[in-house]
């Protein structure tokens, strides 16, 4: 029980890699707030099978983040942990990244922005209204969760690979800022193209069979969080490296 009695929030709890990471916290005895801008439904199963809370709240509208952590912090009294998952992937710019790459003259600017705005943005809106409650107590757990560097940089992934680069940049920054207050944020990646809910429903089922499961997250996530990661800060960690230097 690493985690009893630690209060979490999840954004983009619903599926994939926020669900794995919410139900390998609740296992560790954490209380789980699982969050997502939309289909609540999925939520709604997540927590009830962790017994946690299900809240819909945008990260790119203030006013949803500000409701969700006032929410927390009125029910829990705390937030000692928050997972910035939510994000939007390609196949809102392209339905077909996997396979058929598109420039990005050819991206609807609305689409391309919404990515930014949730991905870089929405991370910043989280992390802005938790990060000053955690220092109040001193102490705090900011994970955000990134994908490989060369991803980032491959043909046909943008908005994605930027957002994620302008991600890790923030990350970097804020662990510097954050150094010696007793709340650490570090930066945790799966390692690989993982089966999450931004894989497009074409994807052949060949395809999918060699993508990560979400699950791998789950181990160096609850480290991460837990009171024995308390020196990590500014750390980039790759799910499946550290998985099999610390689990084999």
């Amino acid at each position: 029980m690493k985690l009893k009695e630690k209060v979490a929030v999840v954004t983009g709890g619903g599926r994939g890699i926020g669900r794995a990471i919410a139900m390998a916290y609740a296992q560790e005895g954490a209380h789980v707030i699982v969050a997502a801008a939309r289909e609540k439904a999925e939520i709604d199963e997540v927590a009830a099978r962790i017994g946690g809370k299900a809240i819909l709240a945008d990260v790119t509208f203030r006013d949803h983040v500000r409701k969700l952590v006032d929410y927390v912090v009125a029910e829990f009294g705390q937030i000692d942990i928050l997972v910035n998952n939510a994000g939007r992937g390609m196949k809102y710019v392209n339905q077909e990244f996997m396979n058929v790459p598109r420039p990005f003259w050819e991206a609807d600017p609305d689409a391309w922005q919404m990515v930014i705005r949730t991905n870089v943005g929405g991370v910043f809106e989280m992390t802005h209204a938790v990060v000053p409650h955690m220092l109040e107590r001193g102490y705090g757990r900011v994970i955000n969760i990134s994908m490989n560097h060369e991803t980032m940089k491959r043909k046909g992934f943008s908005p994605y690979g930027p957002s994620k680069a302008a991600l890790e940049s923030m990350s970097t920054i804020w662990a510097q800022e954050l150094e010696g207050s007793g709340v650490t944020l570090n930066v945790l990646l799966p390692g690989g193209a993982t089966l999450t809910g931004m894989i497009p429903a074409s994807l052949s089922q060949q395809q999918r069979s060699k993508l990560l499961d979400p699950s791998v997250m789950g181990p160096p996530a609850v480290f991460l969080a837990s009171d024995e990661g308390k020196d990590c800060n500014g750390q980039r960690i790759v799910a499946i490296e550290w998985n099999k230097e610390h689990l084999e």
